[in-house]
């Protein structure tokens, strides 16, 4: 049988079937979008060689791919049907990417291993890099690929991605698609020397190649060999495929605002396709008739897809908020520990808490700044984890809080259960980006077909002469963030059975550990067995009281017991409340006290303005405002910065001095 550099004419056909399909559905697409059917688009055209060249080296189904936004040839080459890219495009209700919820182009398929994709760029690269390390945790020969614009590799992600990436040997393919412009930035304007290709060099482990994307040949040997590398354990490599950009960047792009007419004929003279099917019909393999009698039985597909997918349901309006959460609050009101052991101090029992829950599940991994063995953390909240489990579960990331993140979404996506560690708040702000778009986000976006049910523990607040960047709490910015808990226990016992709820849960977690409550007594208990658990959204009443309620969590609790006690003979009969954790929120405790009291403080140390006392009051205002019989008062940290020096400190943060004052002037209103 005649073959063309390695290849059957059936072969052939298939390919340039492949690319075609792509091809003709971008065009389709942007019919609909004149005609008001769809309402954005960003196409991949131009693309096509590269992608259809890479995706026949993969093994869809077993392998994992994250895809950007022009994929569309790759992504429809993996399995993804001309029909599911049109449910996609018109947003229907049955779209496996996002059901709607996403704007089209936004890839992502859990029966096929395609993980879902925001529009933030750069993001995919360590979530790649996640589920790469996953693999090799597993000992499986799969390989992950991940796809960006050189645009994108402007971002910082990308950079470290390539470090974890060659420093563990990880079997990932990053595929940059290099068509000189981000939207309408120059590669020149954007990378140092306009190379991708060269800008990488020095990263250990790291195979780089740099090929002509339009040449599906040359793209077919240079992902061969790729893969391959990689399924033998050699590392990464990748791959920056030089193609043309014939669309504008998107429907609401026009690039000749920002090219020469002469720049794009001269993309137009390397039209993939145009190449592919010359060298066909130049070397004797097929005939241009064939090729043009494809032409036709494509068009035919996609407008029949078109059509079929037009006539779909949209998704029906009151699911618009459904995932954001796997689990709802529990209705499960927590009991007592079956057992208890002696007294521990917080940071003990959240360290016991992890080796329990290691050993029960071995898919447990703990992971981040100096949390293995023999340093066991900064506060020892890790201690001997590595020395039990072995550097494979518990292990030290670089120091680069991005990294942590998204590469535990990555790994929590393969199955891992990742509990990592942020090792201050005041340093998650890298990791943001992430948390807020990603990690949270996740469950959402695929209309509940992909979840990353990651914790992350990061100790928080001041009193510790910590300054600035050692004393901050902003429990609130996560509250604010749709389909991220966040707990912050004020003692050991229940430290230790939330972190076990978070760890057992699906949803994401951001786990607050108050640094000054670490080693206190007053934060000490009686330690709960290993089956105890403490279900998330369900308050603490720390003390029963007829006159205030007085809401609180974290080190704020032991502060307000101070507060009440400075009152001596004028002591009020104060209620204060332990809410534990502020999503899930337990408003029916709180608003059964105040309709009981009718006064309420707020105390929290987090700023004042925009803290999440304001969001309680709110709630109190709109469900139980005729019970009120005076204003709602809060005591928080002032609005600045945390100083270092005491007295300083003491100003901005809150005392009980400062809550029994304002608990006084209540009581007395």
């Amino acid at each position: 049988m005649t073959k063309f550099k390695g290849f059957t004419k059936k072969e052939l056909l298939e390919f340039y079937r492949n690319m075609l399909l792509s091809r003709k559905s971008d065009d389709k697409q942007l019919t609909l979008l004149r005609q008001g059917k769809v309402h954005f688009h960003i196409g991949g055209s131009g693309h096509e060689a590269a992608q259809v060249a890479a995706v026949r080296n993969f093994k869809p189904n077993s392998d994992w791919a994250y895809c950007y936004y022009r994929d569309q040839a790759f992504v429809m080459g993996w399995g993804m049907t001309v029909e599911e890219v049109f449910l996609h495009s018109l947003a229907k209700a049955d779209d496996p990417n996002s059901g709607g919820r996403q704007i089209p182009h936004h890839w992502g398929h859990s029966g096929l291993r395609i993980v879902s994709k925001s529009s933030c760029t750069g993001v995919q690269f360590l979530q790649a890099t996640g589920t790469a390390l996953g693999v090799v945790k597993a000992g499986t020969d799969e390989v992950v690929y991940v796809s960006a614009g050189e645009g994108t590799t402007s971002e910082g992600e990308f950079f470290e991605a390539l470090n974890w990436a060659g420093r563990d040997k990880l079997p990932v393919i990053f595929h940059i698609e290099d068509n000189k412009y981000a939207i309408s930035v120059h590669v020149s304007e954007q990378t140092a020397g306009g190379s991708v290709y060269k800008v990488v060099a020095g990263f250990e482990n790291l195979e780089r190649e740099i090929i002509n994307g339009t040449d599906f040949f040359e793209s077919y040997k240079t992902f061969q060999k790729a893969v391959k590398r990689a399924r033998a354990g050699e590392g990464p490599t990748i791959i920056v495929s030089e193609v043309v950009r014939l669309l504008p960047h998107s429907s609401s792009d026009d690039h000749r605002k920002y090219r020469t007419p002469e720049e794009l004929e001269e993309d137009r003279q390397k039209d993939p396709i145009l190449q592919f099917a010359l060298a066909c019909t130049e070397n004797g393999i097929i005939e241009s008739e064939e090729f043009d009698k494809i032409q036709q039985e494509v068009k035919n597909r996609v407008d029949k897809a078109a059509e079929w997918a037009m006539e779909q349901p949209d998704p029906e309006a009151d699911t618009a908020a459904d995932y954001v959460f796997v689990e709802n609050r529990s209705p499960q009101k927590p009991a007592a520990p079956a057992k208890e052991g002696e007294r521990a101090v917080m940071v003990d029992a959240i360290n016991h808490a992890l080796h329990e829950e290691m050993d029960r599940d071995e898919k447990i991994v703990v992971y981040g700044e100096d949390v293995a063995d023999p340093k066991g953390g900064v506060f020892t909240a890790t201690k001997g984890l590595t020395q039990k489990f072995g550097k494979d579960r518990a292990f030290n990331s670089p120091l680069a809080e991005a990294s942590i993140v998204g590469t535990a979404i990555g790994l929590a996506v393969y199955g891992y259960k990742p509990v990592v560690e942020i090792q201050f708040m005041d340093y998650i702000w890298p990791a943001f980006m992430q948390i807020r778009n990603e990690l949270a986000a996740m469950y959402y976006r695929s209309n509940g077909t992909w979840k990353a049910p990651v914790v992350i523990r990061t100790p928080v607040g001041g009193y510790i002469h910590g300054g600035l960047y050692h004393s901050q709490t902003a429990e609130a910015i996560f509250a604010h963030t749709p389909g991220l808990k966040v707990f912050y226990p004020s003692n050991a016992a229940d430290a230790k059975g939330l972190l076990k709820a978070a760890i057992r849960g699906e949803d994401p977690v951001i786990f607050c550990e108050h640094k000054g409550l670490y080693r206190q007594g007053f934060a000490a208990r009686p330690e709960p067995d290993k089956d105890y658990i403490c279900p998330p959204g369900h308050a603490a009443i720390i003390q029963k009281g007829e006159d205030v309620t007085l809401i609180t969590w974290g080190l704020q609790v032991q502060r307000s017991i101070e507060a009440v006690r400075l009152l001596g003979e004028l002591q009020p009969s104060v209620e204060i409340i332990d809410i534990r954790t502020m999503i899930p929120l337990d408003m029916e405790t709180i608003l059964e006290s105040v309709r009981k009291t009718g006064k309420v403080l707020i105390v929290h140390e987090d700023n004042f303005t925009g803290g999440f006392g304001g969001e309680i009051a709110a709630r109190i205002v709109s469900q139980a405002f005729e019970y009120l019989d005076g204003p709602i008062e809060r005591v928080a940290a002032r609005d600045s910065h945390i100083p270092y020096q005491t007295d300083l400190e003491n100003y901005i943060l809150p005392t009980p001095t400062r809550i029994a004052k304002t608990l006084e002037k209540l009581v007395k209103y």
